[in-house]
């Protein structure tokens, strides 16, 4: 009976990293290669360059903005991107991101993870509107051909409390006052 126990001893233990398909020195790797991955992308979008920010990005990556505008690919990221923020007729001036994470990685094998997060996020608008706003994000990467690229990412603000909500309840208030 002790043989029979130690053997399943054995294989539980000789074989879990074959089950959830990362030891921890190849998960510590793993999230190295994830924190790069991020660093690289806020530095790409700190200058608003946009084709190094696709470099990072799957290309059948689905992006869902703050505005609720959902692009697939790279060139439809292109193109909200440009439109918010670089043709005649953009809306930002500027946007700075401060992303943090909330916890490692989740990692379903080798190639497949979900990270979250938050972020504080200044923006200028063309309007000479000037305010921050805290963000909530999450990100699905996957890698393939040994390179890390984002697969899915969604950010959002709490529509109940921010700046935007607050200046129109501030309006509602004053016309409330004058009416």
């Amino acid at each position: 009976m002790k043989a029979l126990t130690a053997f399943i001893l054995f294989l539980c233990t000789s074989f879990t990293p074959l089950v959830y398909g990362q030891d921890a020195a190849s998960d510590e790797t793993t999230h190295n290669e994830l924190r790069a991955l991020r660093e690289a992308m806020v530095a790409a979008f700190d200058k608003l360059d946009i084709d190094s920010m696709l470099e990072y990005v799957h290309p059948n990556a689905v992006f869902t903005a703050m505005n609720a505008e959902v692009c697939h690919g790279r060139e439809e990221i292109r193109a909200y991107f440009n439109r918010m923020m670089t043709d005649p007729d953009h809306i930002v001036t500027s946007l700075k991101i401060k992303p943090t994470v909330d916890a490692l990685t989740i990692l379903y094998g080798g190639d497949t993870g979900v990270a979250y997060g938050s972020s504080v996020d200044h923006y200028q608008l063309v309007d000479g509107s000037d305010f921050e706003v805290t963000t909530r994000w999450s990100a699905t990467v996957v890698k393939e051909n040994n390179r890390w690229q984002i697969a899915n990412f969604h950010s959002s603000a709490n529509i109940f409390d921010n700046p935007v909500s607050g200046c129109l309840n501030r309006l509602k208030l004053y016309l409330r006052k004058i009416f």
